[in-house]
């Protein structure tokens, strides 16, 4: 997926090649490196780079730098993913070949080295296993430390091919010149065993890693399956097969009972109840009849219906969710900034540690000076695991974003996912987001004669037809249903002006809207917008307005330059589940608000029978963003959530933005997240999902730090003055190839934890 903004490009690139945190650091810095580019962000859970370029580098130029030292990046194809997935699956299949092989060799060395060290001929049987356990199947440990080393680099391949290449070469010398060590009187040991066993572990354990970290991408896959790959659809009156990549915009489609449906679309006939569980989460499935909307996905029931194409390949609300979700998992939380610059570090600070402690034995050593100092420098090059640091947060925000998507809830980047946790005030929209957002009338009342009723009917209309306000639609049903249009105009009165068709057209926003008929200009709106207009309220009017007022009715008035012509009482009713959501909500000592720019009465009604304390009614769009201003100058964290044009403004202010999935585009494109199921309670999953996904940052990031802070010290032998241990190397790659896997499957834990 690309962007382009400015002559820059920002594209998503899968990455090959990369076999710990080490790995994603030296990629990000190559290709910062290159004229050019002016971004690049590695993941290493995902295996995937966003560079941001110009034109003046190609991605074949990319692609080269990488290759040169060992990587690979997939570009110019119709599908990266798939390529990318197919050739992890070769090299997982590979891996899964070399390891099994050099178990299958590395027993007998083991068995050897353990149990019959004194036989002459063993470690020539030795020497012999270990020759294609090291440099065949363990091979690519030193061909990535070769190149890495060409670079002036070094990644966990460096330590791997460092400490068995030394307890290679040194049981190498031994076998050979026992003599050197016979003449001194000591016993000229070799270490096969403790160079293939690490070969193998550390292979065992990048096995079980990938096999992991696959798991973490289930949601993307799941996702991806729910589209079906051919379709029937409806050709020169035959019925035809066709690939998915074939449809069309304005094709018709056909659905049978249980298939799922492969685009969006509307429906033209026919009529069924379709599972929309994959997109809302609500297992209750919805009744579609003709000229209703269905999404790509989702899963006929018992019924069949014809339905046309409208939105197809990249621009279904699936390849959409599908797409967000990449994005998003493929970003970082601000934590791993700072791992970042420790896994850059991490793999020079092993190296210059293992001298050390070389040195630092033969100094102090004795006699064994030099057979303690190989071990345990050897030991610390092994027990060393930039990967847990690597995999640490990247891996629960997979999890958690993989998580939040199948309980309907759209997370556009890691940072709102961990920023979650620390809200502490959260800022309502009411209409649509408290209520239904399909306000109805409930009364009207006008103050014309009724022989002029019908043509200012058919120009409220016309003006209304206009407004993109969820108010306005109330008011076209309602005149519609009435049957207006149906009607002729009374005798007399122009038929231009009868169509109700504006001249011109003005929205003022947080008021309402002014338009121009027949040279006559005309108001609809609230209060407010007749002030700005100079239109008085009679006291007739204003008793109708005060009795709509008790009523808890959103006022909602016409008129035109002289006087006010009606006023019609709107009613929004209350979400099922408000009430339960704002409890949740403040029992976890969040401060709850309701903004809205309905009058007070309204507000207040909604506020009271919902449970909140805290509201403002009358507020411009404006005045939101001010009031989330407000509430972080005393330190909150904010989340806001909305679903309308006029929410855009204090969802981009709020620390975290939470949009409605059926709320407008604009809404949902500011908001970082997005709750595809217009149901408030899903708010308190989100924020549930953001302290367990965090929990789980935090768990894996200290047992990460722990693991090497410990063992690294008793890998150079710090035990040793106490109590004479000395740790193997073989328990070192063990214990290195265990780390890595243990911080994945905590973060796999989230999967079955139930929100």
């Amino acid at each position: 997926m690309q962007t382009t903004t400015s002559k820059l490009t920002k594209s998503d690139y899968p990455v090959t090649g990369m076999s710990c945190a080490g790995c994603a650091v030296s990629v990000q810095q190559i290709l910062e490196d290159l004229p050019g580019v002016s971004l690049a962000d590695v993941n290493y859970a995902n295996a995937t780079a966003r560079v941001q370029h110009d034109a003046s580098i190609s991605t074949a130029e990319l692609q080269a730098a990488l290759e040169a030292v060992g990587f690979g990046l997939i570009v110019d194809v119709a599908d990266p993913l798939s390529v990318q997935q197919d050739l992890e699956e070769k090299a997982y299949q590979k891996l899964k070949r070399d390891t099994l092989w050099a178990g299958l060799l590395t027993i007998p060395i083991f068995l050897i080295g353990m149990f019959a060290m004194d036989w002459p001929e063993g470690k020539w049987i030795s020497f012999v296993l270990s020759i294609p356990v090291l440099f065949w199947f363990g091979r690519h440990f030193y061909v990535g430390g070769y190149r890495q080393a060409k670079h002036g680099r070094a990644n966990m391949d460096t330590l791997v091919a460092l400490s068995t290449g030394i307890a290679f070469i040194y049981s190498l010398a031994n076998t050979f010149y026992p003599s050197f060590w016979q003449n001194q009187g000591l016993e000229p040991h070799v270490y096969y065993e403790a160079a293939t066993v690490i070969i193998t572990f550390v292979s065992l354990g990048k096995l079980l890693e990938a096999k992991a970290k696959s798991n973490t991408s289930s949601a993307i896959r799941s996702l991806i399956g729910l589209q079906p790959q051919t379709v029937s659809v409806e050709r020169n009156g035959r019925e035809e097969q066709i690939s998915i990549d074939e449809v069309q915009i304005g094709d018709i489609l056909l659905v049978k009972p249980g298939e799922r449906i492969a685009v969006d679309g509307k429906l033209t006939s026919g009529s069924s109840y379709v599972d929309e569980s994959m997109l809302t989460g609500e297992p209750t499935a919805v009744a579609k009849t003709t000229g209703d909307s269905v999404s790509a996905g989702t899963v006929n029931q018992k019924g069949a219906f014809r339905f046309e194409a409208e939105r197809v390949g990249t621009n279904t609300t699936l390849q959409r969710i599908i797409h967000q979700v990449r994005q998003a998992q493929g970003s970082k939380a601000p934590v791993q900034k700072l791992v970042d610059r420790i896994a850059a570090v991490f793999v020079p600070t092993v190296l210059v540690l293992a001298l050390l402690t070389f040195a630092i034995w033969m100094l102090v050593g004795g006699e064994q000076a030099l057979t303690h100092a190989l071990l345990t420098s050897v030991s610390v090059l092994v027990i060393a695991c930039p990967c847990a640091l690597g995999l640490a947060t990247p891996t629960a925000i997979m999890v958690g974003i993989g998580k939040g998507a199948q309980e309907g809830i759209l997370i556009k980047d890691a940072e709102s996912l961990e920023l979650g946790r620390r809200v502490d005030a959260i800022v309502l929209d009411k209409t649509g987001t408290l209520t239904v957002g399909k306000p109805s009338v409930s009364d009207q009342v006008w103050f014309v004669d009724a022989t002029v009723q019908l043509s200012l009917k058919q120009i409220l209309l016309g003006i209304e037809r206009h407004s993109e306000h969820p108010l306005a639609d109330s008011l076209v049903d309602s005149l519609s249903e009435e049957g207006v249009l149906a009607k002729a105009p009374p005798y007399g009165v122009d038929s231009r002006a009868a169509s109700g068709a504006p001249d011109s057209f003005k929205s003022i926003t947080g008021a309402g809207v002014m338009a121009k008929v027949n040279d006559q200009t005309y108001y609809v709106g609230n209060e407010r917008l007749l002030k700005q207009a100079g239109v008085s309220l009679t006291p007739e009017v204003r008793e109708i307005c005060d009795a709509f007022c008790r009523k808890a009715y959103t006022t909602i008035y016409f008129a035109d330059e002289r006087e006010v012509l009606a006023v019609y009482g709107l009613t929004d009713a209350i979400k099922a589940g408000s009430k339960k959501a704002v409890a949740e909500l403040l029992s976890r000592d969040i401060e709850v608000y309701m903004l809205t720019g309905d009058a007070e009465p309204s507000a207040k009604a909604v506020a009271e029978a919902v449970g909140i304390t805290e509201y403002r009614a009358g507020v411009l769009p404006s005045d939101k963003e001010d009031f989330i201003a407000a509430l972080q100058a005393r330190g909150k964290t904010v989340a806001m959530v909305g679903d309308g044009i006029n929410d855009a403004q204090a969802l981009a202010k709020a620390d975290v933005s939470v949009a409605m999935g059926q709320g407008s585009d604009i809404a949902i494109d500011v908001a970082k997240i997005t709750l595809l199921r217009p149901d408030l309670r899903v708010l308190a999953k989100a924020l549930k999902l953001s302290k367990l996904t965090s929990s789980g940052i935090r768990q894996n990031l200290f047992w990460a730090f722990i693991y090497n802070l410990i063992g690294i010290p008793i890998a150079a032998g710090l035990l040793y003055p106490i109590n004479g241990f000395l740790l193997s190397p073989m328990i070192a790659g063990g214990a290195m190839a265990l780390s890595s896997v243990s911080v994945v499957m905590n973060s796999l834990r989230l999967r079955n934890i139930k929100l």
